[in-house]
């Protein structure tokens, strides 16, 4: 058994700042690395992660929380989770989901979403002026992704500010060494969010729209089967959550990224149409989602460790985007980068299903910065949150000029 020769501390501020360049240090070592603080195996390379990811000895497993009746409504949402699921039962909801959304749902919201991107960095730039330091983070990233998903979904406007601050606080259970005050907060947004969402499919079944709720409330598959309301209101949860946290994150973490390379930043502006290929750079550069955990169903051999059945092991996608096997010059921004297989959307069976509406959503964004501003200059250091797994900023001040 490899042991990790200096611990990660994912608590650590300087890891959390930079986790590039331990992982760098730890891949150097070994592929794939015991951590005993942890209890779990890491994969620190691209091959390691990729196999992580798409080994069907490797399974989602989910457990509840204990003790249960304390985490009852956030073990529901998960329990009934595509996310959480290994097939067959993965493969029935993720059919009826992919039914419901093959519905033209993305392809509908496209130019909504990018008046939305457009009119969110009209109002940067008004308040900016060219002089006073704004928040893109509060301003725009944060704002559209929620907007988009209950656009999708069907919330009505007056109830869309209580769907951010739900999720907000579901997503700090996923870090390591949280406080109890954390856990409950947690579990109060499940329950509330459970709540609201029972009774909005409640509503579509009995006036259904053209929304994706109404065509999950209604959707049916080849063999009859339908989603359980509790796997209906899990779907919702786990759009918002997965959904418009990777695309805040990789909003912020782009442009930081852009902002700190502004030889990159001039050449996309030179050249707008490397904007789908920077878009995959960006998420590739910065991963909003740094580590994801499996657990093995039968003993499993990867990078050269075995990992034993009922052990977890966590691919760091994060480490597998910087490997320096698959990507040349890794800690290098390259907006052209063509030969770019990065991994920040998952890969195999639970390869991110709003995969293309976060591409719609990214375009749109960045496009409205590039095309609406002739300057963005960061106004003071950017101040990142102080969690590991989920990879973003509190705060990104930057002066527009129109």
């Amino acid at each position: 058994m490899t042991s990790v020769t200096a611990p990660l501390d994912l608590t650590d501020p300087a890891v959390v700042a930079d986790p590039y360049a331990a992982f760098a240090a730890a891949r150097a070592v070994a592929p794939v690395q015991w951590h005993e603080g942890l209890g779990l195996w890491l994969a620190f390379t691209h091959a390691g992660s990729n196999a992580v990811l798409r080994d069907r000895r490797l399974g989602r497993i989910w457990r509840d929380r204990e003790p249960a009746e304390r985490f009852g409504s956030f073990n529901l949402i998960h329990r009934n989770a595509v996310l959480e699921m290994e097939p067959p039962d993965h493969n029935r909801l993720r059919r009826l989901i992919s039914a419901a959304f093959a519905r033209g749902h993305v392809e509908r919201l496209r130019p909504w979403v990018q008046d939305l991107a457009g009119e969110l960095v009209d109002g940067l730039a008004e308040r900016s002026g060219g002089r006073e330091p704004v928040d893109v983070l509060s301003g725009m990233a944060e704002e559209l992704p929620v907007a988009v998903i209950a656009e999708l979904l069907g919330v009505p406007a007056a109830d869309r500010p209580l769907l951010r601050p739900w999720s907000n606080a579901i997503v700090k259970m996923y870090e390591y060494g949280r406080a109890t005050a954390i856990e409950d907060a947690a579990e109060r947004a499940a329950a509330e969010f459970v709540g609201y969402l029972r009774e909005l499919a409640a509503q579509r079944r009995r006036a259904p729209g053209e929304d994706l709720l109404s065509h999950l409330v209604t959707v049916r598959d080849s063999e009859g089967d339908r989603l359980t309301e509790d796997e209906l209101v899990t779907t919702c949860i786990l759009l918002l959550n997965a959904g418009h946290e990777a695309t805040v994150n990789v909003s912020g973490n782009g442009l930081l990224a852009l902002l700190e390379h502004p030889d990159q930043l001039a050449r996309l502006r030179a050249d707008p149409d490397l904007l789908p290929t920077a878009i995959e750079e960006l998420m590739r550069f910065d991963a909003p989602l740094q580590l994801f955990e499996r657990t093995a169903t039968a003993d499993v051999e990867i990078g050269g460790a075995t990992v034993r059945e009922g052990q977890k092991v966590a691919a760091l996608l994060g480490a597998a985007n910087r490997d320096p096997a698959v990507f040349t010059d890794p800690d290098t921004l390259d907006v052209g980068r063509t030969d770019n297989p990065h991994i920040s959307f998952g890969a195999g069976v639970h390869f991110c299903i709003g995969a293309p509406l976060a591409r719609v959503e990214l375009q749109a964004s960045f496009g409205a910065l590039l095309e609406q501003t002739s300057r963005l200059e960061l106004a003071r250091p950017a101040r990142r949150r102080p969690e590991f797994v989920i990879r973003g900023l509190a705060e990104l001040p930057v002066v527009l000029t129109r």
